[in-house]
């Protein structure tokens, strides 16, 4: 066999994980923010100061943040079941010694700072949650499209062929609930007094880069013979051109339709497609082609997978939609935030539920037909992993009210209550200090140019595979080459956003 085609059976006819293991290891980034901020207090109670150095600040959110992500979906994947019990002691840890070593003329009662925790009022113009769910959708993503070229990436994790629960397969259904997150339609605090189709225009400009480079991935993978996955996304069609027209189709629907009303709309989308799925011979279309031996004779045999899933990703998108607008409701209190997280875990409980029906009586888990399953399932585990993300932050505000004046990047600021009599009701205590550390944050670093990393991902992925026979490479080898190309594409970002460059255009 040719090193294409050994690298294209490699990543093929896999059957993924289980829903737990991979609801495990959703708990990894939380716990790694959590640890990252720990650390950055501690350093805060100890030194009396923020930790201002560049170099330092990028080489710890590196240590902390992203390399035990790669270290846990290689050669620690078989202990991955007692990898969150890990941190999650070494941040107790951490936290022991803040609450241990506080000032002796600062100290409160445990009870005292509970009382003042639950009264404490938030930011309401930032919900640092967001953004690094959709930093660590990113860089996830970017993670696995590379590592799965390696043996020691276990195949479990990989994309499943047809029916299966892979990391992979939650990946590219949390890249499109994140991207619906911030949606103009969600972000638009008012819509009423413009008219209906206004932006319809503005979205469609907007989208042409990712037509652009679907069209580049598409001619670049062809005119190099580059290994693809056939049934993935069919033999033209790429993940670029799903993100652009499921955006498309989205706003066309959030113009004929009211935007709080965007779950009905994903409920309808969802069960009618897997209606059809059920009581059509489209079932049989998409997984074996138009003459049931898998032909990719004409354009829609080619592309079946991509373009018949589109109405699955649509669903996600919608759902995502209805979420975002809920998540923007202003919650200017930890009390509320609370609140928030236990009526979200109520809804993932409701989700896991209906995703057993629906796996029971309708189909299981495909992300090659983006099927009623499917759908419930991305929804379910992109809720859970905001919700431990907000968690996280509390926690983080609950240390910071610990040591005075200490600061976390990408963490909520405490601010003072609305009705204190002041010019400025909000004004925030920290305000000066977190600004001074948001530009040595790796996690602000990438949420300014999103696109621009995962693109940088893909070609940095496209050159190492022809550079590197991946698939018999040892162990210390592909540590190597997974941490450098990691570190190349943050250093990037963390060097545009020191330069205050977001390279956006249209």
């Amino acid at each position: 066999m040719s090193q294409k085609h050994l690298k294209e059976a490699f990543i093929s006819n896999l059957n993924g994980t289980s829903l737990l293991e991979i609801s495990l290891g959703l708990s990894l980034p939380p716990l790694c923010l959590l640890c990252r901020g720990l650390l950055l207090i501690l350093y805060h109670l100890r030194y009396g100061k923020p930790l201002s150095s560049r170099k330092y600040s990028l080489l710890l959110d590196f240590l902390v943040l992203v390399s035990p992500l790669l270290f846990s979906c290689t050669v620690l994947s078989p202990i991955m079941f007692f990898m969150p019990t890990i941190i999650a002691a070494f941040c107790a840890g951490i936290f022991s010694k803040i609450y241990s070593q506080r000032k002796h003329e600062t100290r409160v009662p445990f009870r005292q700072i509970v009382k003042d925790f639950q009264k404490a009022y938030l930011d309401p113009e930032y919900i640092p949650a967001i953004t690094v769910f959709r930093v660590y959708v990113n860089v996830l993503t970017s993670i696995g499209i590379l590592a799965v070229d390696f043996p020691q990436y276990p195949r479990r994790y990989a994309k499943a062929e047809t029916y299966g629960t892979g990391v992979m397969d939650l990946g590219v259904g949390a890249f499109i609930f994140g991207n619906a997150l911030v949606c103009p339609e969600v972000r638009q605090k008012s819509c009423l007094t413009q008219p209906k189709f206004s932006n319809l225009a503005r979205q469609f400009f907007s989208i042409w880069p990712l037509i652009f480079l679907g069209f580049g991935r598409l001619l670049s993978v062809k005119s190099i013979e580059y290994h693809e996955h056939t049934s993935e996304y069919g033999v033209h069609w790429n993940f670029f051109f799903t993100l652009a027209f499921v955006r498309l189709a989205a706003s066309l629907l959030l113009a004929v339709f009211p935007k709080n009303k965007s779950w009905i709309v994903a409920i309808n989308l969802a069960v009618l497609y897997q209606l059809i799925l059920n009581t059509t011979s489209l079932k049989t279309f998409i997984l074996h082609g138009s003459d049931g031996r898998d032909t990719r004779v004409g354009f829609l045999n080619a592309n079946r997978e991509g373009l018949l899933s589109l109405f699955g990703y649509l669903a996600i998108y919608m759902a995502s939609v209805q979420a975002g607008l809920w998540l923007l409701k202003c919650r200017n209190s930890v009390k509320g935030w609370i609140e928030a997280a236990r009526f979200l875990l109520l809804t993932v409980l409701v989700l896991f539920v209906f995703l057993h029906v629906s796996q029971a009586y309708a189909d299981p888990v495909s992300r090659r037909m983006a099927n009623l399953s499917y759908c419930v399932w991305v929804v379910a585990h992109c809720l859970t992993f905001f919700i431990c993300f907000v968690v996280t932050d509390l926690a983080l505000v609950f240390t910071k009210l610990l040591v005075k004046g200490s600061s976390v990047p990408c963490c909520w600021n405490v601010v003072k209550p609305p009705n204190t009599g002041t010019k400025r009701e909000m004004e925030a205590v920290p305000v000066r200090r977190e600004g001074k550390l948001s530009h040595i944050c790796l996690i602000s670093a990438i949420n300014k140019n999103q696109l621009l990393f995962f693109l940088l991902a893909n070609v940095m992925t496209g050159t190492v595979n022809i550079l590197i026979d991946t698939i018999h490479s040892k162990t210390a080898f592909t540590l190597c080459i997974l941490h450098l190309y990691m570190f190349f594409n943050c250093l990037i970002m963390y060097i545009l956003h020191a330069k205050n460059i977001v390279l956006k255009f249209w």
